[in-house]
């Protein structure tokens, strides 16, 4: 009798272009992985956090054709064509975004892991409402969670934020 072997299942990768922080990124990955192991593990963008990965945190949110969606539950194959944005792409160039820049002067940053998910949930809220009052702020970043704030100084961060883009025009930056 000869002895029979077991393959495991081919899990051939996909190739793919996915436009992150408005570039075209080809990319090949496994079609099971998240939005948020591809950009971790293959395009090495890894300001977006690895929190639960149950969805309930909000530490991996990232901007997908402009709305706040969790990588960890959007698989990168269904990216494809879409627009995704990270907080790599937040700043221009050297230019700290107002949203970066008033979470470092008022301390909306502490240990900083779920900082990335709420400057881009934070982001889709100003684009959509450049002058949100605090209860749509709390509303909008309720799925965000920090366990060293209190939330209080990310409120105020986005709020200057908000009257800093209003002031120089920049509102949907």
């Amino acid at each position: 009798m000869s002895e029979s072997t077991s393959a495991a299942p081919s899990r051939s990768n996909v190739h793919r272009v996915l436009r992150v922080n408005g570039e075209d990124l080809p990319v090949s990955f496994a079609p099971y992985k998240t939005l948020l192991e591809v950009l971790r593990e293959d395009l090495a963008l890894t300001g977006t956090k690895h929190g639960c990965e149950l969805g309930e945190c909000g530490a991996c949110a990232v901007l997908v054709d402009g709305q706040p969606l969790l990588a960890c539950l959007l698989l990168a194959i269904e990216c494809e064509g879409r627009d995704i944005a990270t907080v790599e792409g937040l700043a221009d160039g050297p230019d700290l975004h107002p949203l970066q820049t008033a979470f470092a002067d008022l301390g909306g940053a502490q240990c900083g892991y779920c900082t990335p998910g709420i400057l881009m949930t934070a982001k889709a809220l100003l684009d959509d409402d450049p002058d949100p009052d605090r209860e749509r702020i709390r509303e909008a970043l309720s799925g965000n969670l920090c366990r060293c704030t209190g939330y209080q100084q990310i409120f105020e961060s986005v709020e200057r934020a908000a009257q800093e883009l209003r002031e120089t025009g920049e509102a949907g930056r």
